[in-house]
């Protein structure tokens, strides 16, 4: 490493620490030089009226229709110098905004004396703002011929902007970032988005998902509701909570694992149609399919079961392939997957018979136990025949369900809140959404009978007194509210994480979201 060169992050520890500490007091010398000089490094705000992108495009269209006045197209911009080439009297620079990178002409004869000192003592990643019109280099590059030059922050901390390539015969600008560290990326988001536009550009596919979501499910009437995230009875999924306490109230309160039974408790007060994104809670472990904190959509139809749900998902799934992604058609790790409806159903009970060798109806809960511990399955001792189904099932079948496809009637044992399947009551009206061999959804027809109910949760109970802290909690609450009716209805739930890998084409979980949960940094 030079004398004085930047740190690189996958460099040895000592030494990468002394070389940012040296940048970094080089970076704050020249701040000081700039308050001497007179220039405040940190702006209340800035003038900037264009962006990059789309004023390069202006330019482009109005130089081919001849409209283009002597001056160019005048304006202001803001963004990050994340290139400098200074030529004696003159220099390029390059400012990067969310919509892509512009260069910028400026020189010395132009910006003043002032100005062109303080650009001596810049660095790459301050915030700038220019001004002035735009021209076409003789090099065929649109540029900012700069009459002002306005600095708006300082970075005191080097950013591993990496390098650009140009391309020779097409002019096409190729970023190599020097963030490189996957987990460095996670643990410093700021950063990773500052210097990789792909990642800045995933979440942004994020939130037209989730805008697209609630314009599809406004458009059909429902509702969308708030409900607490701080609980005294958690339930809706067979999860461990968080657990925190209220000081004030003197009572234990859960992180929500789930938002059904509060949704559904809306659904028995009148409101038909609901849904809610949430931010929900489980004590689970972290791999790259799950995450503790993590975003779910539930959404309640009453009126409606779980075949109704099933046409709603697909269309919905549909729509958002289309307008986010451009197609149905979407490339994944085992090739192509297909959203165009209609979905296949896979029977659980017959998928998981044939994995197994035999009915998982009638096999004992010892054999269906061995069976989890031979292929290596963890914590099968104090869990119930349920649980064993859920774990083979997620272990034999759904890693080769890579087109969507509807794993549907569940034995009754795995879903206490769904209504038995008519003419089949060992079974339950269940449907779960596989995609490229992970859960994206869960549905039923929603038990509405509170006598039932109640039997249900009574079962999880002594689940629980065995041993299975996922086991569902009993809601004596949620059966009242059941008791004051609840019309026939169909829910459903969706894993937003999970969709957003799909969609953008993302290999983990904390791909797709800003600030995953970590290890704690060594």
């Amino acid at each position: 490493m030079k004398q004085g060169g930047p740190a690189r992050e996958d460099g040895p520890a000592k030494d990468g620490a002394e070389a940012l500490s040296r940048v970094m007091r080089a970076r704050q010398d020249k701040l000081e030089a700039l308050r001497r000089l007179g220039v405040e490094p940190y702006a209340y705000s800035s003038a900037a009226d264009q962006r990059a992108a789309p004023s390069i495009a202006r330019f482009e269209e109005a130089e081919a229709a001849g409209r283009l006045d002597e001056d160019g197209q005048d304006g202001t911009w803001a963004g990050r110098m994340v290139a400098l080439r200074s030529h004696g009297g003159s220099a390029f620079a390059d400012l990067e905004d969310h919509t892509g990178r512009i260069q910028t002409h400026l020189k010395r004869n132009v910006l003043g004396a002032r100005a062109w000192e303080a650009l001596s003592l810049l660095d790459l990643g301050d915030w700038i703002e220019v001004a002035g019109p735009m021209f076409r280099t003789r090099a065929g590059q649109v540029t900012i011929r700069a009459r002002s030059l306005r600095l708006l922050a300082k970075c005191l901390r080097p950013l591993p902007l990496g390098k650009t390539e140009v391309d020779k015969e097409t002019g096409e600008r190729s970023a190599h970032s020097g963030l490189l560290d996957r987990e460095a990326r996670y643990r410093r988001r700021y950063a990773d988005l500052a210097v990789n536009p792909g990642v800045r550009e995933v979440f942004r596919t994020r939130a037209r998902i989730v805008s697209e979501i609630r314009k599809f499910l406004d458009d059909r009437g429902y509702v969308e509701v708030e409900t607490p995230v701080l609980q005294p009875i958690y339930g809706g999924a067979a999860a461990e909570p968080f657990v925190t306490e209220h000081r004030a109230l003197g009572r234990t309160l859960y992180l929500r694992i789930a938002d059904e039974l509060y949704l559904k408790r809306l659904v028995v007060g009148g409101l038909d149609r609901v849904y809610e994104m949430s931010k929900d809670f489980r004590n689970e472990g972290i791999d790259r399919f799950h995450n503790p904190e993590f975003t779910m959509l539930e959404f309640y139809q009453a009126f409606a079961d779980y075949e109704d749900m099933m046409a709603l998902v697909e269309s919905l799934l549909a729509r958002l392939a289309e307008s986010v992604a451009g197609s149905t058609r979407l490339s994944g790790p085992g090739g192509e997957i297909s959203l165009e409806p209609p979905f296949a159903r896979v029977p659980f009970v017959e998928a998981l018979g044939e994995a197994l060798g035999m009915s998982p109806l009638e096999a004992a809960a010892g054999d269906l136990r061995e069976r989890a511990r031979a292929l290596g399955l963890e914590d099968v001792d104090r869990v119930g025949r349920g649980k064993l189904f859920d774990k083979l099932f997620g272990a034999l079948v759904q890693p080769k369900l890579l087109q969507p496809a509807f794993v549907v009637d569940h034995p009754r044992e795995m879903s206490p809140l769904a209504k038995p399947k008519r003419g089949a009551p060992e079974l339950a009206e269940r449907f779960e959404l596989v995609v490229g061999g992970q859960e994206l959804a869960n549905a039923f027809s929603e038990q509405n009978d509170p006598a039932v109910q109640a039997e249900a949760f009574r079962a999880q109970a002594a689940l629980r007194s065995a041993g299975d802290g996922e086991a569902h909690p009993v809601d004596e609450d949620y059966v009242q509210a059941l008791e004051c009716g609840l019309p026939p209805t169909g829910g459903v739930g969706i894993g937003i994480d999970r969709l957003v890998m799909l969609l953008a084409g993302q290999a983990s979980i904390r791909d797709v979201i800003l600030f995953p949960v970590l290890k704690e940094a060594e």
